[in-house]
């Protein structure tokens, strides 16, 4: 049914069940690709500056971002793979989160998108859901699975 199942993820409790759902999928249908997404948020350099607290060495807020989202995209592969995973695959993105995981799975031609209620930095905006996933419910041209 499913042959490309893309799950975003951020590191929260969330997120990683989202990923245990894929990989329950993927079992009934080996020949699915898992996607790991993880997108972080672009912070301008002025954002940067605005902060309270200053590092003794500057480091580019999207490059610290980045390494970040791919060592949340390597934890989750690592986990995939134990519980059984086939075929996984990780991508790092930057920008606005719902945009990007919608705009990713369309060029990437998902059957599926996998997203966790609420991640790490969720807000009021989806009332039930939070934010991003109600975003990319609402966005998304293929079906989403909200775990």
């Amino acid at each position: 049914m499913f042959k490309k199942m893309l799950v975003a993820v951020d590191g929260s409790t969330t997120s990683l069940k989202a990923l245990d759902k894929a990989i329950d999928l993927q079992k009934l249908m080996p020949e699915a690709e898992i996607y790991i997404l993880c997108v972080f948020k672009h912070h301008s350099l002025f954002e940067a500056s605005l902060s309270m607290g200053r590092p003794v060495e500057l480091d580019i807020p999207d490059k610290v971002l980045s390494e970040y989202a791919k060592g949340v995209v390597n934890h989750a592969k690592e986990l995939a793979k134990e519980h059984g995973a086939t075929k996984v695959r990780g991508f790092v993105k930057g920008g606005r989160p719902s945009k990007v995981i919608v705009k990713f799975a369309q060029d990437k031609e998902a059957d599926l998108i996998v997203v966790g209620t609420r991640g790490t930095h969720s807000d009021k905006d989806g009332m039930l859901l939070g934010s991003v996933s109600h975003r990319v419910a609402s966005q998304a041209k293929c079906p989403v699975l909200v775990v």
